[in-house]
């Protein structure tokens, strides 16, 4: 397994990139946006991990500002951890065989989420290429939030 990122949810993305950027030293090594999906993912890596996290070998900080106004109180600002795994499907297998929940099952073969005793999100994604579709995944309903 290896960590890949952490999210938090912004409500301002100039002022929240002015300080992690312009304060902190971080920068930008990717960006996506989802017309569908109403928000932009930014993320940012630390000044000395900038080359390593372009190619994807280093932890980055994932900021997802949600296009539509929301209030994150109750701590919904932080989103989860992300780990990268060998074989989601055999990982969420051995987690379910412990008695852990798995929240959002890894239906597509590559991305699933879990929550810890505390309840932070954890979201584990296949590396590599995606797993194709097994059941009983494929099929398997969410289970609560994450």
């Amino acid at each position: 397994m290896r960590y890949l990122h952490t999210m938090v949810r912004v409500t301002d993305l100039d002022a929240t990139l002015d300080f992690f950027c312009n304060h902190l030293g971080m920068a930008e090594v990717r960006r996506t946006e989802s017309e569908k999906g109403r928000y932009t993912n930014l993320f940012l890596s630390a000044s000395e991990d900038v080359d390593a996290a372009k190619a994807n070998k280093a932890p980055v900080l994932e900021l997802t500002y949600n296009w539509d106004p929301e209030d994150y109180a109750g701590g919904r600002n932080f989103g989860h951890l992300a780990y990268e795994v060998d074989n989601i499907y055999e990982t969420c297998q051995s987690l379910m065989n412990a008695g852990i929940t798995i929240n959002r099952p890894p239906r597509d073969g590559y991305m699933a989420f879990i929550r810890t005793p505390d309840n932070i999100s954890i979201e584990l994604l296949q590396k590599g290429e995606r797993l194709p579709d097994q059941e009983p995944w494929a099929s398997m309903e969410n289970t609560g939030a994450w």
